[in-house]
């Protein structure tokens, strides 16, 4: 017999007329029982024609109590509390009113229509066999969906309050039948117990559970479980092909309740993620509060991310430029939606769309706002795209550092930041030896003469999760298009840090700095993105090799397999923040670099390609293309 089919489990739900009706019949049973039960089953006449004749009166009273309450109005088979609360309240106000009528007809003629006791067993006959109802219905579905013999085996990592609704919100779910076979808690108290019949096991047990197991889902639902333990348990389910997925915060359930849709796959991110970083607020506060800030590059991934943190410190004026209008108006709309109730400091930024080659432009901002503090994250990034376009590499990155070097010189701006990269380390193509100029620039001129009062600091970190460009987003396109997935080459390397956390050191760099400094951020462990683009892979529930490929592309322009954060002439010296070191890098003097460097921009105009580039090398010696048509000028200068 198909029961699924009987109870209509599959595809649709019991008409709410149909629940009123069943809640209908039995009030009437629960009615009749009450009379039965009160004259110890010896019903007379008088006793049936005085039950039969209240009867109406009874059923109205529970109708109209039931419409206004609404207990015909949830879905059964997910029968909850507060269902339960809406019987107790129809049947309790239902009862009341007819307590009260019969006081009153009491009052008014003598007698009693009905005797209290028969309205009392008819209240708790009623409420008890209204609520069992529902739960028997939900049970015997669960059950069904249990038996099912297409049912995902789930272990909930989590026995706290947010595993007990996450395992009764999978019961729930109606397109997958799901069984939760086991908990995994760190908790020592809860070891050996049960919840709903599933055995909690302890925290280090959990490869024995899967491997005695057969185990197709984990659910994390630790609300603050450690970045550090839950990418040890992701590694765990990926080595076993577990599929992975995440409980969101309980500010984020659905007017207060969990919805098994916002049981979300983990993504790569989260494995990579670290823990966050305690920042010394009190003083970036100091700092950043009742200042006027500059941050260029606003719409980007690091710029944009610097700017919402900034804002968090109550600056007097944010002044956000960016030359790409639409990112420009994207941010400014997630501003205003992020600090919607914050009239301070929706009030206290302003969006310039603005070019920092544009040397009349910038000073009019400066004059304008006279900014105490800028952030400089405004560059060309792109390595392939930047080696077949030195002019636009050092027309950005570096002349226009040095426009905005120079005028924040000139209005005696108090911190400069400059947001370098890696890639400035022993550069190897032309992207990475541009941003190496400009830091050569930047460092010359904190020692200059001429600068009085501006501090230069320099921040180096690698790869961000997630930013513009990022490899992440590239290959999760390829795997929701069903592959390949291309990685350039299989020894291939990088750093990786998530964007907040790099803004954050950005900020505290920026704090802590006398001058001069370059600040290099602890990247972690290097990762290889072959790797990456494995877990990426099992993460997305599809199969290497079976579901998906992985090509190799060969090396772009200008790229290396490792990356680095200091060059081999450096050494760092530690700060007070253990994930901030300082480079100890080779003074330049200001004025053989200002020099230089006017001789490079001067070849901007012809846009000689080649000769471009070899000035470059000559600024940076250790300037050594690599996969690139400039490798030959590396050649002519070894002779």
């Amino acid at each position: 017999m198909n029961w699924e089919r009987i109870f209509s489990f599959s595809k649709s739900h019991v008409p709410r007329w149909v629940v009123l009706i069943i809640d209908l019949f039995i009030c009437m049973g629960a009615y009749f029982m009450a009379f039965i039960l009160r004259f110890n089953f010896q019903l007379g006449e008088n006793e049936i024609a005085s039950a039969l004749k209240l009867a109406p009166l009874v059923l109205g009273v529970r109708v109209i109590s039931f419409y206004i309450t609404k207990t015909y109005s949830g879905i059964v088979r997910y029968t909850g509390t507060q269902d339960a609360i809406r019987i107790f309240i129809a049947l309790t106000s239902g009862t009341i009113f007819l307590i009260v009528v019969n006081l009153l007809n009491y009052i008014a003629n003598g007698e009693v229509m009905l005797p209290s006791s028969i309205i009392i067993i008819d209240y708790l006959i009623s409420l008890m066999m209204m609520t069992s109802s529902r739960l028997t219905y939900k049970l015997l579905y669960q059950q069904i969906k249990t038996d099912s013999p297409k049912k995902t085996q789930v272990v909930i990592y989590g026995a706290g309050q947010s595993g007990i609704i996450t395992k009764r919100t999978l019961d729930q779910d109606n397109k997958v039948s799901y069984k939760v076979i086991a908990f995994i808690d760190d908790s020592a108290e809860k070891i050996g117990k049960r919840i709903d019949g599933v055995p909690i096991f302890k925290g280090d047990e959990l490869r024995q559970v899967i491997e005695r197991n057969k185990v197709d889902e984990l659910v994390i639902s630790i609300q603050n479980i450690s970045k550090n333990r839950k990418r040890e348990i992701i590694e765990t389910c990926l080595t076993y092909d577990i599929k992975v997925k995440n409980v969101p915060p309980v500010e984020r359930w659905m007017n207060g309740e969990l919805n098994y849709r916002q049981i979300k796959k983990v993504n790569i991110e989260e494995l990579l993620d670290r823990d966050p970083i305690e920042l010394d607020k009190a003083v970036m506060s100091k700092h950043l509060r009742g200042k006027v800030v500059l941050i260029t590059g606003a719409a980007g991934s690091i710029g944009s991310e610097i700017a919402r943190q900034v804002l968090s410190f109550y600056p007097a004026k944010a002044i956000l430029l960016d030359q790409a209008e639409t990112p420009l108006y994207e941010l400014e709309k997630d501003l205003f939606e992020r600090f919607k109730h914050n009239k301070e400091i929706l009030s206290s930024f302003e969006i310039v769309v603005a070019d920092i080659k544009n040397v009349h432009k910038l000073r009019r901002i400066f004059e304008k706002y006279r900014p105490h503090m800028v952030y400089h994250a405004a560059a060309y990034k792109h390595v392939p795209l930047m080696e077949l376009n030195p002019s636009a590499a050092v027309s950005t990155n570096v002349f226009g550092t040095k426009i905005l070097a120079d005028t924040a010189v000139e209005f005696e701006t108090e911190r400069f930041v400059f947001v370098s990269t890696d890639k400035a380390v022993n550069p190897t193509n032309v992207m990475g030896a541009s941003k190496r100029i400009a830091e050569i620039y930047t460092q010359s001129l904190n020692f200059a003469s001429l600068n009085s009062k501006t501090k230069f600091i320099t921040t180096r970190f690698g790869n961000v999760l997630g930013s513009n460009g990022s490899v992440i987003p590239h290959f999760r396109k390829q795997i929701n298009e069903g592959g390949p997935v291309t990685v350039t080459h299989p020894d291939i390397t990088r750093y990786f840090m998530t964007i907040p956390e790099a803004c954050q050191l950005v900020l505290e760099a920026g704090n802590m700095a006398q001058g001069g400094e370059i600040y290099l951020f602890d990247m972690g462990m290097p990762v290889k993105i072959v790797d990456l683009a494995k877990k990426m892979i099992k993460l997305s529930g599809l199969s290497l090799g079976k579901d998906i490929q992985i090509e190799y592309i060969g090396l772009r322009p200008g790229e290396k397999i490792k990356e680095e954060l200091l060059s081999d002439t450096e050494n760092t010296i530690p700060t007070h923040h253990p994930k901030i070191t300082i480079g100890k890098i080779k003074p330049f003097d200001y004025e053989v670099v200002s020099e230089v460097i006017l001789e490079l921009i001067s070849l901007l105009a012809d846009e000689q390609n080649e000769e471009i580039v070899r000035k470059m090398k000559q600024i940076v010696p250790e300037f050594i293309s690599n996969n690139s048509i400039y490798e030959a000028l590396d050649e002519v200068r070894i002779d």
